[in-house]
């Protein structure tokens, strides 16, 4: 990214604490300090850092599915106060309706939305077939393995048509070797169907595989650490010397051995 495109989201000092009552005392639980971020129209951003650093805490936020302790949410200049049909989400689990076919699946936002029935079919349609499911559209769930549920769920985030996608590790819970398949695939569909995209993950070549820029978040409570612009050229090899480099970088960042600063990957 050029750092000159439109800003679709941006948070400004956002904050989260958790509180929680037990027998002996009111215990708090500072997730999120100060957070401030832009994420630009159209760039892959890549939020990693931690285990258990508030990643998805921060997709939540941005989603609007809970409210922030304190600071400001706004995508594409709307202030961010519950979810809305301009945000998608695709979750850990794939979190599918098991009683509906793809086809239903994949076209409920549409369908909620009133949007007549030739049109949702056209446009879930479309979907499915961006992500290799032709011919599964009768098939229900608990038919498909689980690299294909989260097809099913990638395509249904965008057919709702949605201004950015959120993704919370979409991939962590597939074999490796599926992984590196959806990897693929997720830069596939990127490239033909532009969207914001604000994708955490706990790998960093999967990070480095996917990313415009990655945000690197400090130990709980979070905030920005560093920023990688990365550069490589697409498809991206795992083997080749700059990116094992840059993989190399950004674990040591992580592990706390780089000084917060800016870089170029």
């Amino acid at each position: 990214m050029d750092g000159k495109g439109k800003v679709t989201v941006r948070c400004k000092d956002l904050c989260k604490t958790f509180y929680a009552k037990n027998r002996k005392q009111d215990e708090v639980n500072e997730v999120i300090r100060n957070l401030n971020l832009e994420v630009k129209e159209n760039e892959f951003l890549v939020l990693f850092g931690p285990g258990q650093c508030g990643k998805t805490t921060i997709l939540n936020l941005l989603a609007g599915l809970v409210d922030a302790t304190g600071g400001e949410i706004e995508v594409n200049g709307k202030k961010v106060d519950g979810p809305s049909c301009d945000r998608g989400m695709v979750y850990q689990t794939t979190a599918l309706f098991p009683w509906m076919s793809v086809m239903k699946n994949v076209s409920f936002g549409p369908r909620m939305q009133g949007v007549k029935k030739e049109e949702w079919k056209k446009r879930a349609q479309y979907y499915i077939d961006l992500v290799g499911l032709t011919g599964f559209e009768d098939s229900y769930p608990v038919k498909l393995s689980g690299g294909m549920q989260q097809r099913v769920g990638i395509a249904r985030a965008y057919c709702n048509n949605p201004d950015v996608i959120f993704m919370d590790e979409p991939f962590g819970h597939l074999d490796a070797q599926t992984r590196y398949l959806m990897e693929e695939e997720i830069e596939k569909i990127c490239s033909k169907e532009k969207r914001t995209v604000v994708f955490v993950t706990n790998n960093v070549e999967e990070a480095i595989y996917l990313a415009d820029r990655i945000v690197v978040l400090t130990e709980m409570p979070a905030s920005v650490k560093k920023e990688y612009i990365i550069g490589l050229p697409r498809p991206r090899d795992y083997t080749s010397e700059a990116f094992l480099a840059l993989r190399e970088e950004i674990t040591q960042c992580v592990e706390g051995n780089v000084a917060e600063e800016e870089v170029q990957g």
